[in-house]
């Protein structure tokens, strides 16, 4: 038997950080207000002028080549999930293979927006089990900095920047991808969308003075689902792998809201001490959260180590993932 497992973890964040006090100066709002409804501090934000989500994605799969001490033609596939891409075509995947010198990797990207992590994951996990990849990236990127309203109270506090890169390989070991349990349900274009620059209504001054090319979020029915289906599919999917408070030793879920968090922890009646948190230091960055929660955490994990992960987006998309680590702190 044939399992996926990371075997590597990279990461990059953008050096300015948009903290609640200087985005108090913009919009209507607090540090304490900020912090008591979504727990978050500040947010990165990449600001330097001709830099897209791809600039963040190289930075976060250069140093996970150099960490793990893999040569860029030994990679078979690059997947990578974000829905803040440099542009409609060609896909941000394709940027990187050239800039990285992949020349032996096909490269394609793949739009599940918060989920987008787990969802890519996924399909990496069954390329690898079908034995035809040996190693494969999975990169989730975001500059939702891009799409976001500065004028808007009510989502200006929430996003920020940032890129997260794993190794996927082959191992015969009890470790790895070891189940997922993820859901489209289709109910979300109306709560949490983008609504300009499509094939349905393109960039014109309608949609430019009606500022539709920026991020639409209803955040009541949003945070009413996510919960709920969070916390129903993490449950449903700890109960099938025998997963309990005893022997699960991280819960690691999207980072989008505090209060979400806690409340899946609390349907899984594990303690917040086993939830891995950055939502403070990153704010959401949707696809990204995961993998720079696995980043950050890297050096906290043992081989072996059974996490759930979690996560709720646009769409709506919705998802949890068993995975067994697979190796020690360098």
């Amino acid at each position: 038997m044939i399992n996926a497992a990371i075997t590597g973890v990279g990461g990059y964040v953008p050096e300015y950080i948009l903290n609640n006090d200087e985005l108090s100066k913009l919009v209507d709002t607090s540090d304490e207000w900020i912090m008591a409804r979504v727990g978050i501090k500040e947010r990165r934000i990449l600001n330097e002028e001709g830099l897209g989500t791809s600039y963040m994605a190289r930075k976060a799969v250069k140093q996970l080549l150099e960490k793990t001490g893999t040569d860029p033609k030994e990679v078979d596939a690059l997947l990578v999930a974000s829905i803040t891409p440099d542009f409609h075509f060609p896909s941000t995947s394709s940027i990187l293979v050239g800039k990285l010198g992949m020349t032996n990797a096909h490269a394609i990207d793949t739009q599940a927006a918060c989920c987008g992590f787990l969802f890519t994951m996924d399909q990496a996990a069954c390329m690898i089990q079908s034995g035809r990849y040996k190693k494969i990236i999975v990169c989730a990127a975001e500059k939702l900095s891009g799409i976001v309203d500065y004028t808007d109270r009510a989502t200006c506090a929430l996003f920020g920047d940032g890129a997260a890169a794993v190794l996927v390989e082959p191992t015969e070991e009890d470790l790895g991808w070891k189940d997922s349990l993820l859901r489209t349900d289709g109910k979300g274009l109306p709560f949490l969308c983008l609504k300009g620059g499509g094939s349905v209504c393109p960039p014109s001054y309608h949609s430019l003075e009606h500022r539709m090319h920026y991020l639409h979020q209803e955040g009541r029915t949003v945070f009413k689902y996510a919960v709920t289906d969070m916390s129903e599919v993490s449950a449903k999917l700890a109960e099938r792998n025998n997963l309990t408070n005893e022997n699960l030793d991280y819960v690691i879920p999207h980072q989008a809201n505090i209060r979400i968090i806690e409340a899946v922890a609390n349907r899984l009646e594990v303690p917040m001490e086993k939830v891995l948190i950055n939502i403070q230091r990153y704010g959401n960055t949707s696809s990204a959260t995961i993998p720079l929660v696995l980043w950050d955490f890297e050096k906290q994990l043992r081989k072996g180590d059974k996490l759930l992960l979690t996560a709720f987006g646009a769409g709506f998309t919705y998802g949890s993932a068993y995975l067994k680590w697979a190796y020690d702190p360098a």
